[in-house]
């Protein structure tokens, strides 16, 4: 809701925001990518305890995913947090950081029910 309220004030009060094209697609982005992440997250945590997986394996599956629906929204927004940005700043990085870790996770995870899944792992 905060991210929603505050894009809205933004359109409505902030007459730089609609001036500038690379925050309003840097926001938008930020938007889109918080809103899949979090369900991807959702459904990924359904899946971490069916699959065939140790305790630190585990906690890399379960945590990983979540962190990229915070690293990578958190980039997209604070790295044209100023109205004149002309570029992005440095914390465009941690969108890249968020990616890493939605990869490690969601290979974790997918690699781990395939196994559990194959035939050569049935009993």
């Amino acid at each position: 809701m905060y991210g929603g309220a505050t894009l809205l004030m933004m359109l409505m009060n902030d007459p730089s925001y609609m001036a500038n094209p690379l925050r309003q697609n840097l926001w938008r982005a930020g938007h889109a990518h918080a809103g899949v992440l979090l369900v991807l997250s959702l459904v990924a945590l359904r899946y971490v305890d069916e699959a065939a997986l140790s305790g630190g394996w585990k906690w890399i599956a379960r945590s990983f995913i979540p962190i990229a629906a915070i690293l990578m929204p958190f980039g997209f927004f604070l790295s044209v947090a100023s109205p004149d940005a002309k570029s992005p700043n440095a914390f465009i990085y941690s969108t890249y950081v968020g990616a890493a870790a939605l990869a490690i996770g969601v290979l974790v995870l997918g690699v781990s029910l395939v196994r559990r899944a194959s035939p050569t792992n049935e009993q």
